[in-house]
C-alpha cells in the first residue's frame, strides 16, 4: 500500500482517510521560512529514534532533578507525591504489567499466544487496556470505561478449554515495508508513504470476549501466523517483515516483547506512550503502527458525551521545527518529517489525571496561522485547554485553514508512564 502524492493539489481529509495524501494550502509559506526539501524522517520499518536518544530539549522531555538551582543534594528530597496519591506529581507508571526502562526508552510486556478460529493460525498479541476495572487492577492495565462503547469497532473472541483466546476474525500482514517521505514544497503532507503493517477489513486491536463477560480488551497484534522460532529476537534487531514496527526485542520463549516508547504531554505533564494502530494508512505510516480498518467504525467528534469511545488527541502540523531537537519549542509534523523524531503530541485525559480516558485517540490537527507565526507566537503546546484557547482566539485553525475539530483519524496509543 505505497502511495504517491500530487503536491500541487489542496488537502482533503476525505482523501487522507482513503489513504491518499495531497498538499496543504500554500498560505503557510507566506509567513514562515520554507524548510529544506530533504528529509531525515524515518523512511524504513522499525520504531525510529527512542524518546531519550537525543539530548536536545526539543526531543528529550525527561524532567530534570528537583535539585537544580536549589543548592541541596537530591538525596534531601522526599519521595514523589504520587507515592501517596497517584494523581499528584509523579512519576507514575500507568501500564504496570511490565518494567519500563528509562535507559532504553522501552517497556517490556507479556506476550500472549492466541489463535484465529479459521485456519487455526497463531496470533501473538499484548494487552494494554480493558473496559473492566477489576481486570485492569489485577493485570496492571489501563482502565477505560469508554471502551464499553467501542464494540462496533472490535473483533469478537472466546476462550477455549485451555484458556487460550480464539479470535473470530482479523488478520495483519506484517510483510510491507514502511515508507515515509516529506513533501517537496513543505514537509506535510508527505509526498510518498506506506504503512509497515496492514490489517484486513476485519482487523481491530480491540476484542470483545463473548464468553468472558463481554469485556473489551485492547489486544493489539504483534505478529501473525508465525511460530515462536521465527520471531525469536531476544537481543533485538527483529525482522520487521514478521513483527510490529514498534518492537525492539521479542522473546516468545520467555513470553515477553519490548516496545519503543514515545514522548507526549497530557495537561502539561510529560508522558511516555506506545503507538500501536490507526484507522488510516497515512496515520499508520507516520506513527509506525498497524493500519486497522475496523477502527473506522467507531464514531468520532463526540469527545466525552454519552456513548463516546474516544478521547481527543492534538497534533500540530506546522509547529516550531527550526533547529530540530536543539529547539526547546520543537513540535509537530513538520519537525517529525524533517528530523525523524516524534512530534511531541498533546493528549486529553489519561488515567490518574482524568476519568474520560480512552486509548482510542480522536486526532485533532491544528495549524498556526500566518498571523500568529509573523507575530512570533508559535511555540510548543502541552495542554488541551491551552490549544483550545488559541483556537478560540484565532491563532490556530484546522488543516489548511479549515475549521478546527476532529479529522476522523483514530490512533490507538495507550499511555504507559507519567513522568511528572
Amino acid at each position: 500500500m505505497k502511495i504517491k502524492v500530487n503536491p500541487s493539489s489542496k488537502m482533503s481529509l476525505a482523501l487522507l482517510m482513503a489513504g491518499v495524501a495531497v498538499s496543504v494550502s500554500g498560505q503557510l509559506e507566506a509567513a514562515q521560512t520554507k524548510p529544506p526539501k530533504t528529509t531525515t524522517a524515518s523512511d524504513r520499518s522499525g520504531p525510529g529514534p527512542g524518546p531519550f536518544e537525543s539530548q536536545g530539549p526539543g526531543c528529550n522531555i525527561f524532567p530534570p532533578s528537583a535539585a537544580v538551582g536549589s543548592g541541596v543534594d537530591p538525596s534531601y528530597f522526599g519521595p514523589p507525591p504520587s507515592e501517596s496519591n497517584p494523581s499528584l506529581v509523579g512519576p507514575v507508571q500507568l501500564v504496570r504489567s511490565g518494567p519500563v526502562s528509562f535507559q532504553d526508552g522501552t517497556i517490556t510486556l507479556p506476550l500472549y499466544r492466541g489463535k484465529l478460529a479459521k485456519g487455526n493460525k497463531t496470533v501473538w498479541y499484548i494487552l494494554t487496556d480493558t473496559s473492566d476495572a477489576t481486570a485492569a487492577s489485577a493485570l496492571g492495565l489501563n482502565f477505560s470505561q469508554k471502551l464499553q462503547f467501542s464494540a462496533i469497532g472490535a473483533r469478537t473472541g472466546n476462550f477455549d478449554a485451555s484458556g487460550q483466546l480464539v479470535f473470530d476474525s482479523g488478520t495483519v500482514d506484517f510483510q510491507p515495508e514502511r515508507h515515509l517521505v516529506a513533501g517537496t514544497n513543505q514537509p506535510f503532507p508527505p509526498s510518498d508513504f506506506a504503512p509497515g503493517s496492514v490489517g484486513d477489513k476485519d482487523y481491530s486491536p480491540l476484542v470483545k470476549i463473548v464468553n468472558g463477560g463481554g469485556v473489551i480488551y485492547n489486544a493489539p497484534m504483534i505478529a501473525f501466523d508465525v511460530e515462536a522460532a521465527q520471531i525469536n529476537f531476544p537481543n533485538g534487531n527483529p525482522d520487521y517483515h514478521l513483527v510490529h514496527d514498534q518492537v525492539v526485542k521479542i522473546d516468545p520463549n520467555a513470553g515477553t516483547v519490548t516496545l519503543n516508547l514515545i514522548n507526549g504531554f497530557s495537561f502539561g505533564r510529560p508522558l511516555l506512550y506506545i503507538s500501536l494502530d490507526s484507522n488510516a494508512p497515512l496515520v499508520a505510516a507516520i506513527e509506525g503502527n498497524t493500519y486497522a480498518p475496523l477502527l473506522g467504525n467507531i464514531a468520532v467528534g463526540h469527545d466525552d458525551s454519552f456513548s463516546s469511545a474516544i478521547e481527543r488527541f492534538f497534533i500540530g502540523v506546522n509547529g516550531p521545527f527550526e533547529g530540530a531537537c536543539d529547539n526547546p519549542q520543537r513540535q509537530g509534523l513538520f519537525a517529525l518529517l524533517l528530523d525523524g523524531h516524534r512530534p511531541n503530541n498533546t493528549f486529553g485525559g489519561i488515567p490518574t489525571i482524568a476519568l474520560d480516558y480512552s486509548p482510542l485517540w480522536d486526532v485533532n490537527l491544528y495549524e498556526w496561522t500566518p498571523d500568529a507565526i509573523a507575530k512570533g507566537y508559535r511555540s510548543q503546546l502541552r495542554e488541551e485547554f491551552q490549544i483550545l484557547g488559541l483556537v478560540e482566539r484565532g491563532f490556530l485553525t484546522g488543516l489548511g485553514g479549515a475549521p478546527f475539530g476532529s479529522t476522523g483519524f483514530i490512533v490507538n496509543c495507550p499511555p504507559v508512564q507519567r513522568l511528572l
